[in-house]
């Protein structure tokens, strides 16, 4: 069976610099096995499913799947997938959000000229990293233990733990021991001086979901959003450069308004058609 098909660039407005997302619309009748058979075979950091809503409230559901398996959320997959259901012809119900059903729930998310964000949901665990999870992190990174100037769970549905290292060139110069690392989903953070056009660069390593780094990420800069700003380590409105380890340019912009925490990017067509499956 022929279903529409988009592929986008999210958290960039330039082609190839984001993080790609694969999006099959109307994805109703696809089993499990036939989903994540696609997402092996796309072999994006993400691959999302787009099915009519089951909640009440919500404008569209959205099955989100990685090489490894199924998430309950992810960031640059909501932003992505709101587009493509937008340009699809999708009309929310409330002419300023639509509405995402996904495995954590329902997730606002608001459009500001071309660019959409959404807001974090809560954190599902937070708290201090036990003191074995950061011995695990800072063999894996190869890190002195004066290295890491702060640690925290940031997990809103994946599972992320985060430290903050001293500096952006120290996130960026870090070399993993992916095997290290086992199951562990860990975002890196660490400040740009002074001038730079972001105020923080980052990192993620997920091997465990076949993804060991990933380009640019929507969840984790949620989470650790929540977590800077709560703790007084980052401003109310910052943005965070990710992937440029991996030759990416992604560009995440944060907003806390008060009421939620707003994690927004543009989002860039690539391909558009059809997919049979």
């Amino acid at each position: 069976m022929k279903r529409r098909f988009h592929e986008v660039d999210v958290f960039t407005a330039k082609p190839l610099l984001g993080n790609p997302l694969a999006v099959v619309h109307g994805a109703d009748g696809l089993d499990d096995a036939t989903m994540a058979a696609f997402a092996r075979w796309t072999n994006f950091s993400e691959t999302t499913f787009l099915l009519p809503p089951t909640e009440p409230g919500a404008d569209y559901r959205v099955r989100i799947w990685t090489p490894g398996g199924e998430l309950p959320f992810a960031g640059h997959p909501t932003l992505g997938s709101c587009w493509a259901w937008l340009a699809a012809g999708g009309v929310p119900k409330d002419a300023g959000t639509v509405v995402q059903q996904c495995g954590v729930g329902l997730v606002r998310v608001r459009r500001s000229g071309a660019r959409l964000a959404f807001a974090a949901p809560p954190l599902r665990r937070t708290g201090p990293l036990e003191a074995p999870v950061l011995a695990q992190i800072r063999a894996a990174l190869k890190l002195a233990e004066g290295d890491v100037l702060h640690h925290q769970w940031v997990d809103n549905g994946p599972g992320w733990c985060a430290v903050m290292l001293r500096s952006a060139a120290q996130v960026l110069a870090l070399a993993p021991d992916f095997a290290a690392l086992g199951d562990l989903k860990l975002g890196v953070v660490g400040a740009h001086p002074a001038g730079h056009d972001a105020a923080f660069e980052v990192r993620a390593f997920v091997p465990g979901l076949a993804v060991p780094e990933d380009p640019v990420t929507g969840s984790l800069n949620a989470g650790l959003a929540q977590w800077l700003i709560g703790a007084g380590l980052a401003p109310r409105a910052y943005v965070a450069a990710q992937g440029a380890a991996l030759q990416r340019a992604g560009r995440v912009h944060v907003d806390a308004d008060g009421t939620d925490i707003w994690i927004g990017g543009d989002v860039t067509p690539l391909v558009a058609g059809e997919v049979e499956l």
